[in-house]
């Protein structure tokens, strides 16, 4: 059974419609990598995916619910199973680092702070910043914020991780390791990933199946092999094209951010 199971998925801004009836299944343990450039819906569509936005039509189940339809109460509880890590690393400057990992633990469960401050110490010893905690983000650089903001994507122990462009903004080596990271992670955590992005290298470095979108549709649904040797005249056109740089940052953390502090998020 898909643990991402996406049907007939319409969303229409001012009747502009944004995602076409989109179809995808994300299967437990893969990662997919929904692939595309400006404008083309992979936002939109991640805003489907954590239940911030209400779709015209369809449906988006997570973990076998319905997050289109349900309860606050189910979407939070689905949100717990989701970890997110921005494409800004959306992290809070008057927090520390480990302050920022423990966010969502002292905001979501009732654990005693000495468990927290273990687990915010395991979480960033996963991803190589156990000595930086006492640090401010303004402190870091570029991908050290990324490596914290997946620290605190780690904290509530997702089934689910979910990655916003992860390689905005770094230059080739450092985003072929950040690249490396989340795939140790996947394989030592067992979770399901899904990464947002328009940036071939890291696409075909970390996916098992790439979804490719257009215009608010899926051109192709694949393997990198598959995808690789498509012939479809628009995949072609992004596959040769001359990297691009990102046109404006993501939308998403924004929307997430009373997530974060335990307010509410009402799609």
């Amino acid at each position: 059974m898909a643990i991402i199971s996406i049907r007939n998925l319409v969303v229409e801004y001012d009747a502009r419609r944004v995602l076409d009836g989109l179809n995808l299944d994300i299967e437990p343990g893969e990662t997919m990598v929904l692939l595309g450039g400006s404008g083309s819906g992979k936002s939109t569509l991640l805003r489907q995916i954590l239940g911030l936005e209400r779709a015209h039509s369809g449906s988006v189940l997570v973990k076998g619910i319905d997050i289109t339809r349900c309860s606050q109460l189910e979407l939070r509880l689905v949100r717990r199973s989701i970890g997110v890590a921005f494409q800004s690393a959306a992290l809070f400057n008057s927090l520390s680092v480990k302050d920022n990992v423990a966010l969502a633990l002292r905001e979501h469960t009732a654990l005693a702070p000495s468990i927290i401050d273990l687990m915010v110490w395991m979480n960033l010893a996963a991803v190589g910043l156990a000595d930086f905690g006492h640090l401010h983000p303004q402190e870091l650089s570029g991908g050290m914020k990324k490596r914290a903001a997946v620290a605190r994507a780690l904290a509530l122990d997702p089934e689910i991780l979910v990655f916003d462009e992860p390689s905005a903004g770094l230059d080739p080596i450092v985003a072929a390791e950040l690249d490396e990271l989340i795939l140790l992670l996947k394989k030592a955590f067992q979770m399901t990933v899904v990464v947002v992005t328009h940036e071939l290298p890291s696409a075909f470095r970390i996916a098992d199946r790439i979804a490719m979108l257009h215009n608010g549709s899926f051109l192709a649904v694949g393997t990198k092999e598959e995808i690789r040797s498509n012939q479809h005249p628009r995949i072609r056109q992004f596959l040769d094209r001359v990297p691009d740089k990102m046109g404006k940052a993501s939308e998403v953390a924004a929307s997430f951010e009373k997530y974060l502090r335990g307010e509410e998020a009402n799609p």
